[in-house]
C-alpha cells in the first residue's frame, strides 16, 4: 500500500479522535483537548498516514523526553520537544479499523523512526498492552519488563527500539 506520511494538522483533529477512539478503551484514549495539544506542542512527531485518496489511515505521536520510560505525565502535559532530550517516546500510535492488519503501523513506526536518528537521540520508547508485545518485537523493540505507569489502570510494558 501507498502512503503518504505527513505531520497532522489540527484540520485532522475530528479524524484523528475517530481512530483514537477505535483503537483505546474510554479510560485509555486521549482526550480532542489533549490530541489538541500535542498537535501543536510537538508537530514534528506527530506524523499522518493518508491512502491513495488522501484519506487518514492512521497516526503515531510522541515528545522527546530525558527519561528512558515513558511516565504518566506526558499523558497530560504536552510540551514541545526539548532538543537534547535523548529519547523519542510513542503515546500513541493507531489506525483505521479498516486498515489494520496492512503495514500501516510499521509504516508509522519506521517514518517516525527516521526523525530521532536525524536529531541524535538514543532510543525510542513507548508503553504497551501485553497483547502488543510481539508486534513491537518484530519492529525492533526490546520489552524491558512491566512499566511504573498506571495509565488507565492497565499494566503496561516499557518497549525500547535503540537507535
Amino acid at each position: 500500500m501507498n502512503l503518504v506520511y505527513q505531520p497532522a494538522l489540527i484540520s485532522e483533529l475530528p479524524a484523528i479522535i475517530k481512530i483514537e477512539r477505535s483503537g483505546f478503551s474510554p479510560a485509555e484514549a486521549a482526550t480532542k483537548a489533549a490530541m489538541r495539544q500535542r498537535i501543536q506542542s510537538y508537530p514534528e512527531t506527530f506524523l499522518t498516514a493518508h491512502n491513495q485518496d488522501h484519506q487518514l489511515v492512521g497516526y503515531v505521536v510522541g515528545p522527546a523526553s530525558t527519561d528512558r520510560y515513558i511516565n504518566d505525565d506526558l499523558f497530560a502535559d504536552a510540551q514541545p520537544n526539548d532538543p537534547n532530550a535523548p529519547y523519542q517516546t510513542i503515546l500513541s500510535l493507531a489506525v483505521h479499523p479498516d486498515y489494520q492488519h496492512r503495514g500501516v503501523a510499521g509504516g508509522l513506526l519506521e517514518e517516525l523512526g527516521m526523525i530521532p536518528k536525524q536529531q541524535h537521540r538514543k532510543a525510542i520508547s513507548l508503553t504497551c498492552l501485553r497483547t502488543l508485545v510481539s508486534f513491537y518485537e518484530q519492529h525492533g523493540y526490546q520489552n524491558e519488563g512491566p512499566s511504573a505507569s498506571t495509565h488507565a489502570g492497565e499494566t503496561w510494558y516499557n518497549m525500547v527500539r535503540p537507535l
